[in-house]
């Protein structure tokens, strides 16, 4: 998609269609109210005779409107002014991008972006309207045999801002806006592929690919030897049940000072979950394959670094691996030794993600970082706590938690804190080793944040639960690609 800024009068502009919006009670929002009295208040007409009230969700598509220069206009409701927050900008920016996609029209001028929406400025709004139109407009189609493409794709989306002195601004914030969008349009891709292709030798493929396409990026693939060397029983024993090999994949992006400890970001990488011998029940089963979107999610906001050459030190680390029942694969009650020395009793064999990050986050600590986040499709308690709307949230270093729940408020890729206290810790206690890697029915997010605690001490350390919001099933089933947007906010405010 071509995305542009431009300032000027709606009904000025030679273009297929300009999108202008309209309030509850039929109240016409600025750009509206100049196209009507250019056109001799014809959308005042129009909209008096009932075809639209402005309520949200609804849209008109008005053609040869007198005095307008466009070929098209396309009014859509906004709801009630006063009501025009974060999130029904962005839903409002989404129905007028699915509204243009249906008409045919290769190109529009949109002026939604200059809604007046409390505590955001028009950075934000651009920023926000450019990364909603490339999630509203995304599709995989890749693997159907016919995959035609639309007889008249919509190709450009201009943008308008009230003044030209904010021109210069408002692009910098589409280039961000469209490196991000890239990202989680990377990350969506890896995670709707289905297992029999993304492997984890896929991964460190597409990895060492990403790699050759940003000369600022230097990829290390650890194969099942070399974890051995290194005393990787954790991880080792989820992938001991799959012929498919684990892989340990490293992506390292250094643009700031050598003295500057980077941020490490940990992806949960099974490219495939049955629950090993404590096996899955068959309905669903196969979104298994979305098991590995905290690594896809590591890969995206690593590329949207990359390609914005942003001045910072980061870290990728992804633990991929397949979660099999076999001859080979782990028992309930087997017990391992990790990365750290810790000895872990295995009571669930489907509470392997635990089992992987925690030596990778025992591995990270070679690169002195200053912070390390996990992102993990680890609970399906989340699901049940905050549904599919929230990333649950973790972190035994409260500043870090805040920069990340207001990363997800600006960004609108939200997390919710859950507490990380002492007293849930004796859940996780065993007989036999040093921990066990399930604490029972109660408070299950929080137990397995406990877990992979007890392997980030002496680190700030965050852990992020995507069970819920990693991916959508019914009819709108796929990859959400979050949170790369929220870990991209992230780290755009630390280089402020």
């Amino acid at each position: 998609m071509d995305f542009n800024i431009k300032s000027g009068s709606p009904e000025k502009q030679r273009s297929a269609c300009v999108i202008v919006g309209i309030f509850s009670s039929r109240l016409l929002s600025h750009p509206a109210k100049a196209i009507d009295k250019a056109s001799k208040q014809y959308l005042s007409t129009v909209i008096r005779r009932g075809d639209m009230d402005g309520d949200k969700g609804q849209y008109l598509l008005l053609h040869n409107v007198p005095g307008v220069i466009a070929d098209r206009v396309l009014l859509i409701g906004c709801g009630k002014e006063r009501e025009v927050n974060d999130r029904n900008y962005r839903e409002i920016i989404g129905n007028s991008i699915s509204a243009l996609n249906k008409t045919g029209a290769l190109e529009g001028i949109n002026y939604l972006s200059e809604l007046n929406i409390k505590g955001r400025d028009l950075n934000w709004r651009i920023k926000q309207a450019v990364e909603i139109v490339e999630h509203t407009l995304y599709q995989f189609n890749e693997l159907k045999s016919k995959n035609k493409k639309p007889r008249r794709p919509l190709r450009k989306i201009t943008f308008t801002v009230p003044t030209r002195r904010e021109l210069s601004k408002c692009e910098t914030a589409i280039k961000y806006a469209c490196a991000i969008a890239n990202g989680v349009k990377l990350a969506r891709d890896l995670a709707n592929y289905p297992s029999n292709i993304c492997t984890p030798s896929y991964l460190a493929k597409q990895a060492i690919k990403l790699g050759k396409n940003q000369n600022s990026l230097n990829i290390n693939v650890l194969e099942e030897t070399d974890m051995e060397k290194l005393g990787m029983g954790s991880l080792l024993s989820v992938s001991q049940g799959s012929s498919t090999p684990a892989k340990l994949i490293t992506l390292e992006y250094k643009a700031s000072k050598k003295s500057q400890k980077p941020i490490v970001i940990i992806g949960k990488g099974v490219t495939f979950d049955t629950g090993g011998i404590s096996i899955k029940p068959s309905q669903a089963m196969d979104e298994m394959k979305y098991d590995m979107c905290g690594a896809a999610s590591v890969m995206g906001t690593i590329s949207a670094v990359a390609e914005l050459g942003l001045p910072v030190n980061i870290v990728g680390i992804i633990p991929a691996t397949e979660n099999m029942p076999s001859g080979e694969a782990t028992k309930p009650g087997d017990i391992f030794t990790s990365m750290s020395g810790q000895t872990v009793e295995v009571l669930n064999t489907d509470a392997e993600g635990r089992l992987i990050l925690c030596d990778a986050i025992t591995y990270s600590k070679k690169y002195n970082p200053e912070v390390v986040i996990d992102i993990a499709t680890l609970t399906g308690a989340c699901v049940v706590a905050l549904g599919k709307h929230a990333t649950g949230l973790l972190s035994n270093h409260n500043p870090l938690a805040r920069e990340l729940i207001n990363a997800g408020e600006e960004s609108g890729d939200r997390a919710w804190q859950l507490p990380l206290w002492d007293e849930y810790q004796q859940q996780l206690n065993s007989p036999f080793a040093d921990i066990a890697n399930i604490g029972g029915r109660d408070a299950g997010t929080i137990t397995a944040a406990c877990f992979l605690s007890r392997f980030a001490e002496k680190l700030q350390w965050a852990h992020l639960d995507i069970a819920g919001t990693a991916w959508l099933s019914g009819n709108k089933k796929g990859a959400t690609g979050r949170p790369v947007s929220l870990l991209m906010q992230y780290i755009l405010n630390k280089i402020k």
